[in-house]
């Protein structure tokens, strides 16, 4: 019996620690911005990401950078697919929806009211006064908040310790229960 529990530990698969690829996009002025990781924490740097419609029709491609950022200003507004090959079985796709690259272009208004509380687009920003523009504080926001958005994606695909412990606790217990039942079926016969 020794014998068996020491050949199905040495034997046992060990655990692997995948990832997930994360990838969004999100308006930024008149271009659609978007981000392509992992959820280890790793951005997907220098991939090629190709643009298509629906139907799959080529609308152009961009590159990631170092960061795993890249920058798309449509020319249509139909939905944008962006896809991305990351190699090893990770593919990241991601869609703007074309409501949303309407209103980037300046087709279309946006189709719900704004709630209770939110800023009228014609306000003028905070910063108005001391010069700066609307997209400049737009942009300052993206390039701050990136960072924030990869963490929260990270931390949502996180393994951590009690989890890994949680699913040995199981098998150890499937283990358990298996060799319980062996031990009355030859204590029963």
């Amino acid at each position: 019996m020794k014998l068996l529990l020491a050949l199905v530990l040495v034997l046992a698969p060990l655990p692997t620690f995948a990832h997930k690829v994360i990838a969004s996009v999100y308006p930024a002025g008149a271009a659609i911005e978007g981000e392509i990781g992992f959820s280890n924490g790793d951005m997907a740097a220098n991939h090629r990401v190709a643009v298509t419609d629906p139907e799959g029709r080529p609308l152009g491609e961009v590159v990631t950078n170092a960061a795993g950022a890249f920058t798309f200003t449509p020319a249509e507004p139909v939905a944008h697919i962006f896809h991305a090959n990351l190699g090893a079985g990770h593919v990241a796709e991601v869609t703007m929806p074309a409501e949303a690259v309407a209103a980037l272009l300046g087709k279309a208004t946006p189709a719900t009211p704004p709630g209770p509380g939110a800023i009228p687009l014609a306000a003028a920003p905070a910063g108005a006064a001391a010069g700066v523009s609307r997209d400049e504080i737009a942009a300052m926001l993206r390039d701050e908040l990136r960072p924030r958005r990869q963490e929260i994606s990270a931390y949502k695909e996180k393994i951590d310790l009690q989890t890994i412990l949680g699913g040995l606790g199981w098998i150890a217990g499937l283990f358990g229960l298996g060799f319980y039942l062996a031990a009355r079926r030859r204590m029963a016969g």
